[in-house]
């Protein structure tokens, strides 16, 4: 990404993943909300809405938990974002659940199966080296 296509929304994310990682991690006090990894961060273009995006390692109900937690946490974590950044206007913070670590981890299990499936196919067609030597 060229200097000049990297817009403001981009950096502005970046800083909010950094510092709501850092809030989760140090600042909140709710049992429930632990074990939260902070994945990415969207902006609307005017900054006035960030979608948070964590993962969990629980499962289940456990993690229903985790998701109640942060949600009533999102006040404190917006303040706490004001003391932090310098921003005309402070984007109302939305906790989702990031599911594209999952998807991802299976993508590069087909990718591993396909390229297993190809080595094989290659090893099956051409002829062995051993071959190629008495032919010669």
């Amino acid at each position: 990404m060229s200097k000049t296509t990297y817009k403001r929304a981009d950096r502005v994310a970046d800083q909010i993943r950094m510092e709501v990682a850092d809030i989760l991690m140090r600042k909140i006090k709710d049992p429930r909300v632990h074990d939260v990894t902070v994945t990415d961060v969207e902006l609307t273009a005017d900054l006035r809405i960030a979608h948070i995006f964590v993962t969990t390692m629980e499962t289940g109900e456990a993690e229903r938990d985790v998701f109640t937690g942060l949600s009533k946490a999102s006040g404190f974590v917006r303040s706490e974002l004001g003391r932090r950044l310098s921003l005309r206007y402070l984007p109302d913070v939305i906790f989702k659940k990031d599911v594209s670590g999952p998807r991802g981890d299976r993508i590069m299990q087909l990718l591993e199966g396909l390229h297993g499936e190809s080595e094989q196919q290659e090893t099956q067609d051409s002829p062995s080296n051993a071959q190629r030597i008495t032919d010669s």
